[in-house]
């Protein structure tokens, strides 16, 4: 697991106030949503928007989010490919 696959499951268990689960307990490949993590449409929302301010990342279309949202390890690689570089 890589220090973001680490930071993004502490992130989603703070920003979704998940106080019965922890970072070890989320596997990096299985899914957040339905079947893996139980997460629902208003997580989601909720999620993609925390994720967007605090990565500096824009998800331009839903079948994109899906695709990102799938796993900690395909948001972690989405981040990865997409962060907006700061300028300074």
């Amino acid at each position: 697991m890589n220090d973001l696959d680490q930071e993004l499951k502490e992130f989603i268990i703070h920003t979704l106030n998940l106080d019965d689960i922890t970072a070890e307990e989320i596997a990096s490949e299985d899914p957040l949503f339905i079947d893996g993590l139980g997460l629902d449409s208003i997580d989601a929302l909720e999620l993609s928007v925390a994720l967007e301010k605090k990565y500096d990342i824009k998800f331009s279309d839903e079948k994109m989010a899906k695709k990102a949202l799938f796993s900690v390890q395909s948001l972690s690689e989405y981040i990865m490919k997409n962060k907006v570089p700061c300028l300074k």
